[in-house]
C-alpha cells in the first residue's frame, strides 16, 4: 500500500520540485546593489543560483570554441563592469581596460590584493610567485626570476632543444626498401636525394603538436631551474604536472573527501609527488653547497662543474652563511609554480600559433619567407640561431602578438578589494572579489577591428596603434603591474625559435579537425594532431 502511494505521489513531487526551482531559484537580474549610502552601489548583474551562482554557465561557455557570448551578453545588458557570482563568491567582472589597469597597478598600493580560487591556492602553494604577498621578498624573487631567464643567454640552449625535439620528425628511409613499410598509414610519401645523389623516401609523420611543445618547454624549464637534463625523471615529473593543472578550477574538497577518482583528488596526489621530487633536488643541492663551503674554508675550493641554476640562487639568497632566506617548503612552492608557468603557457602559445597559421595560408607563406631568408643568410642548415637572427623576425613577432591576443592563454586575473573602490559611479566594497578579464578586452571590437579574426598584419600598423594597445592597458597577455610575468620575453624567444625550425624544416597539415577550449586552461581539445613532412633542403653554395 505504501509503495503504491509513493508511486502515485512521485509525479507530483517532481512537479513541485520543478516549480520550486523555476520560481525561486532561477537567475534573477539585480539592480545596482546599495552599499554604504544611496550614492554608493555595486555594478549591476546577475547572481544566478544560490551558492552555484553562474559558475556552471561560465564553465559551459569556456568549454566551447566561442565563450564570448557569456561576456558580451552581460556587457550589453549591464556595461563593461558587472556583478556575477562564480566559484562560490560574488565577483565584480571587468571588461573595462581602464579598470583593469587600476586593478593591475593597485596591488601593493592598498587598493587590491591577489585572490585566486581556493583550488589554485592549494595546488600552487601560498609561497608561489603568483600568490606571494607583494613586498621586498616578492620584488627580490621577481627580479631574480627575470635575471635567470635572460633570453639572449638562453637562446643557444633553446635552439638545441628545439632541433633535438624535431630530429625524430623528419627521418628518411632508403628508396629501394619496401615502399609500404616506409610510408605512414595514409601511404603518403615523397622522394628526395641525399648528398651522394641516392634517392631517399621522405615520410609523413603524425604527431600531437601540443604534447611535443609541452615536452620541449618542460625540459627547458627543468634544465634552467634545476640543471637536470631531459630523461625519464623529467618525463615522470611532467605526467604529474598534467594531473595537477587539470584541477585548477575544480571544487577544493576537504582532504578526507579528495578521492582519487576526482580531478581534485588526483591533483592533490600529483602535487605531493612533485613536491617530494623537488624537495629531494633541493636537499641534494644543499648538501653540495655545504661541501663547497667547507672546501672553501679549507682552501680547497673547486671550480663549479655546472652553471648556477635557480635552486643554487635560492639557497644563496641571503648571500652569506649556511641558511637561506626561504624555507624548504617555500622553495618547493616557488619552484613548483615556476615550472607550471614555463610549461603550460608557452607550449599552448606554440601550438595555437601553428594552428592559426595553418588556417591562414597567406600569413604562413609570409612567415616562411622571413625564416627562409634568415636561413639563406646563415648559409648552413645546422647553424644555431643567434640574437641577430632573432631581431630579424619582425613578422614573427606580429604572429606571436596576434596569437596571444586571440588565444588569451591567461584570460584574466583575480583580485580582492582591500578598500572601497569608487569607479564611474559604482563602489566595489572592501572584501569584494574582482576578475579583470584580459580576454574581454582583447576580443572587443572597439579596440581591435574584426577582433575574432586572426590578423597578424594589424601589428604592422603605426606606432600610434602600439602606444594605444600597450600603454593604455588594452593588450595585456602577460598581465601587468608588480606581477607582470617575468618570463614574457623568454616566451617570445622560445616561440620564435620553434616557428623558425618548423617552417624551414617541415611542411605540415592538420591530421583531423580540432577546436579550442578555454577551461580549465586554454588548449585544443585533441592536442592538435598534424602530419609533418621534411621539406626538401635548399641547395647552398
Amino acid at each position: 500500500m505504501g509503495l503504491s502511494l509513493l508511486l502515485f505521489l512521485l509525479p507530483f513531487l517532481f512537479l513541485f520540485l520543478f516549480l520550486f526551482l523555476f520560481l525561486f531559484l532561477q537567475p534573477k537580474p539585480i539592480k545596482p546593489i546599495q552599499t554604504r549610502s544611496s550614492r554608493q552601489k555595486l555594478p549591476p548583474g546577475t547572481v544566478g543560483l544560490p551558492f552555484i551562482g553562474e559558475t556552471l554557465k561560465l564553465i559551459a561557455a569556456y568549454k566551447t570554441e566561442n565563450p564570448e557570448p557569456f561576456i558580451a551578453e552581460r556587457v550589453r545588458r549591464y556595461g563593461r563592469l558587472f556583478t556575477t557570482h562564480v566559484f562560490g563568491e560574488r565577483t565584480v567582472f571587468s571588461a573595462d581596460p581602464d579598470f583593469n589597469r587600476l586593478v593591475l597597478c593597485g596591488e601593493g598600493r592598498s587598493v587590491v590584493e591577489c585572490s585566486y580560487p581556493a583550488s589554485i591556492c592549494t595546488l600552487l602553494g601560498q609561497h608561489s610567485l603568483l600568490l606571494m604577498p607583494l613586498g621586498s621578498l616578492h620584488k627580490r624573487l621577481h627580479s631574480l626570476t627575470l635575471t635567470l631567464t635572460r633570453h639572449y643567454l638562453l637562446l643557444p640552449h633553446i635552439d638545441h632543444l628545439v632541433t633535438r625535439t624535431m630530429a625524430a620528425w623528419g627521418d628518411y628511409s632508403d628508396s629501394d626498401s619496401d615502399s609500404d613499410s616506409d610510408s605512414d598509414s595514409e601511404g603518403d610519401c615523397s622522394t628526395g636525394t641525399n648528398g651522394n645523389g641516392n634517392r631517399k623516401r621522405r615520410r609523413r609523420r603524425r604527431i600531437l603538436l601540443l604534447d611535443q611543445a609541452k615536452q620541449l618547454t618542460f625540459d627547458l624549464t627543468v634544465k634552467q631551474l634545476l640543471s637536470i637534463d631531459p630523461g625519464p625523471w623529467t618525463e615522470a615529473l611532467r605526467r604529474e604536472y598534467v594531473l595537477l593543472i587539470d584541477a585548477f578550477f575544480s571544487v577544493p574538497l576537504p582532504s578526507f573527501l579528495a578521492f582519487s577518482f576526482t580531478a581534485y583528488g588526483r591533483a592533490i596526489k600529483a602535487r605531493k609527488k612533485v613536491a617530494e621530487a623537488l624537495r629531494q633536488v633541493i636537499r641534494e643541492k644543499m648538501e653540495e653547497r655545504s661541501v663547497r663551503i667547507r672546501e672553501k674554508e679549507m682552501g680547497r675550493e673547486r671550480e663549479r662543474e655546472r652553471e648556477r641554476d635557480m635552486v643554487d640562487t635560492l639557497l644563496d639568497l641571503d648571500g652569506e652563511g649556511e641558511s637561506s632566506v626561504l624555507s624548504e617548503e617555500e622553495m618547493v612552492d616557488f619552484l613548483l609554480a615556476l615550472l607550471i608557468a614555463g610549461y603550460e603557457t608557452t607550449s599552448t602559445s606554440i601550438t595555437l600559433a601553428v594552428k592559426f597559421l595553418t588556417d591562414n595560408p597567406s600569413a604562413l607563406a609570409l612567415l616562411r619567407d622571413e625564416h627562409d631568408n634568415i636561413r639563406a643568410i646563415k648559409g648552413h642548415d645546422s647553424k644555431a640561431l643567434d640574437w641577430t637572427d632573432h631581431k630579424s623576425m619582425p613578422f614573427t613577432q606580429c604572429v606571436i602578438s596576434e596569437t596571444l591576443r586571440v588565444a588569451n592563454i591567461v584570460s584574466g586575473v583575480f583580485r580582492r578589494a582591500v578598500t572601497d573602490i569608487d569607479y564611474k559611479g559604482y563602489t566595489i566594497p572592501k572584501g569584494c572579489k574582482i576578475f579583470a578579464s584580459f580576454r574581454a578586452v582583447h576580443m572587443d571590437e572597439e579596440y581591435f577591428k574584426s577582433a575574432a579574426v586572426f590578423d597578424p598584419w594589424r601589428w604592422q600598423s603605426t606606432d600610434t596603434f602600439h602606444q594605444q594597445v600597450i600603454s593604455a592597458g588594452v593588450f595585456t597577455p602577460f598581465g601587468g603591474g608588480a606581477r607582470l610575468c617575468p618570463g614574457f620575453e623568454l616566451a617570445r624567444v622560445v616561440i620564435s625559435v620553434f616557428l623558425h625550425h618548423l617552417v624551414t624544416r617541415f611542411s605540415w597539415e592538420a591530421a583531423e579537425e580540432d577546436r579550442l577550449v578555454f577551461f580549465p586552461t586554454t588548449r585544443t581539445s585533441k592536442g592538435y594532431p598534424i602530419f609533418v613532412r621534411a621539406r626538401t633542403p635548399t641547395p647552398t653554395n
